[in-house]
């Protein structure tokens, strides 16, 4: 992707970055303390990636790994201490703070890189034998074609997109009534048994955000937040595949799931596993999807 192109997206959705920005910056104070992310049970020496992730992302020791919107780096550090040689890249200046506090806490090498996704290739010179993108992260992202071209740019030839992701058709339903925060910023009643239902497009114009008020972190916990508008984007499964397929990459593995990374919506019980599921007796339906990719 060229520098023209790259500037082009961030002046287009100027605003779109500059709110999600602070609101990630912000965030990052609660998240590194939060339960959510075990950051303690890291630091002694848990494996802290979930399920699907530890089980599919196979060896990665002796490869050299991008870890694209790492966040403060908890994945990336994980990923290195199973061997990888591992960058970081995440536009909020906090998190690259605290990813590299994190680093030198848990004695693990990693290098982070402070800058928008979109400008991944003139940021970094080297290129890697895996990408790695998981869990909430190209919904924040109004160029999925863009996107897909980054990722491409980034790889070594036949080297391979591991990508994890909320489910795209999940994020088109709420329960609402149960004391959700509507994409107007209202807040629903609150009731535990409200049904889902759609609430939100799958199918929507390319690089037009969905706008929330949100007064919460998805952690549950910490302070209200003074930054509390955000833009994200809709990206179908088609969307998806479609951009990679374009960008030069053959998928090689494409998998849904029953379960996600957190409470989607407040009727999901979480496991054993530290998987969020439908509770028992409701329909199963897909929470999240995975994905090989590679380049030729």
């Amino acid at each position: 992707m060229s520098d023209i192109k790259a500037a082009h997206i961030k002046g287009a959705h100027a605003e779109s970055f500059a709110l999600n920005q602070a609101r990630w910056n912000e965030v990052v104070a609660i998240h590194v303390p939060s339960p959510f992310y075990r950051v303690k049970e890291f630091l002694a020496g848990e494996d802290i990636l979930c399920p699907i992730e530890a089980r599919e992302i196979g060896d990665v020791g002796g490869k050299s790994l991008i870890h694209l919107q790492c966040h403060f780096g908890l994945d990336t550090l994980a990923l290195a201490r199973r061997g990888a040689r591992v960058t970081g890249l995440d536009f909020a200046a906090n998190a690259v703070a605290a990813a590299r506090d994190l680093a030198q806490q848990a004695g693990i090498a990693a290098r982070f890189v402070e800058g928008n996704l979109y400008d991944a290739p003139a940021l970094i010179a080297e290129r890697f034998d895996l990408a790695y993108v998981t869990w909430g992260a190209i919904n924040w992202l109004p160029d999925i074609k863009g996107w897909a071209k980054v990722v491409a740019a980034m790889l070594k030839p036949g080297a391979e997109l591991y990508l994890l992701e909320g489910h795209p058709f999940a994020f088109t339903l709420d329960q609402v009534g149960a004391g959700t925060v509507q994409a107007d910023g209202a807040i629903g009643l609150s009731d535990p048994a409200a049904l889902l239902r759609p609430a939100y497009p799958y199918f929507r114009g390319v690089g037009t955000p969905l706008v929330f008020d949100m007064p919460e972190t998805y952690t549950g916990d910490g302070p209200k937040l003074a930054n509390t508008r955000t833009h994200e984007f809709v990206h179908g499964i088609g969307d998806i595949l479609t951009a990679l397929i374009e960008a030069g990459l053959a998928v090689t593995m494409f998998r849904e799931h029953d379960a996600c990374a957190w409470a989607m919506w407040p009727m999901l019980v979480e496991g054993d596993d530290r998987m969020y599921r439908m509770p028992e007796g409701a329909p199963s339906l897909p929470l999240s999807f995975s994905l090989r990719a590679k380049k030729g």
